[in-house]
């Protein structure tokens, strides 16, 4: 046969075996939304707060909050492939390792929290929090905050304003809070009592739920809004919301599924910056529970949890909580404790804020800087005065760390102008040195080349 009916015959043969099979060639980045969509990075290993590409070239990873400990810790692995090495089966039948966790997280929480859902992600167990809510209260409608995300799952979608506002838009049964954001938000640093103020937003909107003859289930919060722009919730707001909304027969629910585990360093949770005596009626964790393995958790009341149990509707989870699992949240707790890494939070963290606070002061660009413990945030703005967003400039930023510095940071917030860190919590003092020093030489560069970025009204 000669080559060009050869390469005819082939040509041809492609082209039927595509049409079989339906393969659209598209852009694949449409469906799978990754870091740095238009330059992306190529990961094949990664060792504490490092990550490797194809080339050997290594980035500092200021993002990757799921990997809580560092990535592919010792410790974890080990664990991991002994109790697989052993037996990894259906959570339904009896083993220690779901008990001895259990325990071990209780002992983190304040004590009514006492019943334990294992479940395989975040999404999961907050999907799994309204059950409950709904089945606790027979109750439907549900209070969130601006901005929030919850979730992918259908349920979480509709209560989490970042989603839903592009899709098919709000519930009927979901009503929007204003998020407590005392940088640029309707009360703000210079309010006598912005805590109380904000929470009286929800008791209002309660009352108007009221009046439209509906019942409140839940108050859903992340405790430290992530998405919403790395927000510090101010003092005394959770106290004062949990007691209206408990007054109107909802329930309180914490999603620690970004913030928990340790990372803002003085407490375990945060909810728990709120005062020693606030206690959530559900609490939802997941990312860091495993260190990238698929582990997550609801915690709540044995009140709460009878009431679930009584509709006669059994609930169990194939893999949620297995040995495997279970033996992996045992390891990452421990290393917590062995590590200090709550301790080097405090540390870290402290010595980040306070060199972005002085890179404030040199830089009219940067709005605020914000967080605790490990979870920060740096907001830039054209305008210090009107706060109007910086958002084309935050993403030059996270492009030339990436290309220039290898830092991987990324933007959340409205507006995606703030640069949020969380990264794993080894994360060292000569890393955070590391990335002010970049993030100032690339401010600086801008300011000296004037470098006209497009005014976005707010």
């Amino acid at each position: 046969m000669k080559l060009g009916v050869f390469l005819a015959l082939a040509h041809r043969l492609i082209v039927h075996i595509v049409q079989m099979t339906r393969i659209d060639f598209f852009d694949y980045r449409q469906s799978c939304k990754l870091f740095y969509s238009e330059d992306p990075v190529k990961i094949v290993r990664a060792r504490g707060q490092y990550l490797f590409d194809e080339n050997g070239k290594r980035y500092l990873d200021c993002i990757s909050n799921v990997q809580h400990v560092g990535h592919c810790h010792p410790a974890i692995t080990k664990a991991a492939a002994a109790q697989m090495d052993v037996l990894n089966t259906n959570s339904r039948f009896l083993h220690d390792n779901i008990v001895l966790y259990a325990d071990r997280l209780a002992a983190t929480l304040p004590q009514k929290l006492c019943v334990f859902y294992f479940v395989n992600s975040g999404s999961e167990a907050n999907d799994l929090a309204l059950r409950l809510a709904h089945q606790y209260t027979q109750h439907e409608d549900v209070v969130v905050l601006d901005h929030a995300y919850h979730g992918h799952l259908m349920s979480l979608i509709d209560i989490s304003p970042y989603k839903f506002r592009k899709l098919a838009g709000q519930k009927e049964w979901v009503h929007v809070a204003p998020l407590p954001d005392t940088y640029r938000g309707i009360y703000r640093e210079d309010h006598p009592n912005p805590g109380q103020a904000y929470a009286d937003t929800v008791k209002d909107l309660i009352e108007d739920v009221h009046k439209k003859g509906r019942k409140i289930s839940a108050f859903f919060a992340e405790s430290l809004p992530s998405v919403g722009g790395q927000i510090i919730l101010p003092q005394g707001y959770f106290p004062k919301v949990a007691e209206y909304v408990r007054s109107a027969g909802g329930v309180f629910v914490a999603d620690e599924v970004q913030t928990g585990f340790g990372r803002v360093g003085h407490h375990f949770w945060a909810f728990q910056l709120q005062g020693d005596d606030f206690c959530p009626d559900i609490v939802t964790m997941g990312k860091p529970m495993g260190n990238g393995h698929p582990l997550a958790c609801v915690a709540t009341t044995a009140e709460i949890a009878g009431a679930f149990t009584a509709n006669g509707v059994e609930y169990f989870n194939t893999f949620g909580g297995t040995p495997v699992s279970c033996a992996v949240g045992l390891a990452v707790l421990d290393v917590i404790v062995e590590e200090d890494l709550r301790g080097n939070a405090v540390r870290v963290g402290a010595h980040l804020k306070d060199l972005l606070t002085k890179l404030k002061a040199r830089h009219e660009i940067i709005g605020d800087v914000r967080g605790v413990g490990l979870f920060l945030g740096i907001e830039l703005v054209i305008d210090r005065e009107k706060k109007t967003p910086a958002t084309e400039a935050a993403a030059h930023v996270v492009k030339r760390l990436k290309e220039e510095d290898q830092i991987c940071v990324s933007t959340d917030g409205p507006w995606e102008n703030v640069l949020k860190f969380k990264p794993p919590m080894c994360f060292g003092m000569e890393n955070a040195e590391l990335v002010v020093q970049c993030i100032d030489r690339i401010l600086t560069d801008m300011k000296a080349s004037d470098l006209k970025l497009e005014k976005e009204d707010i």
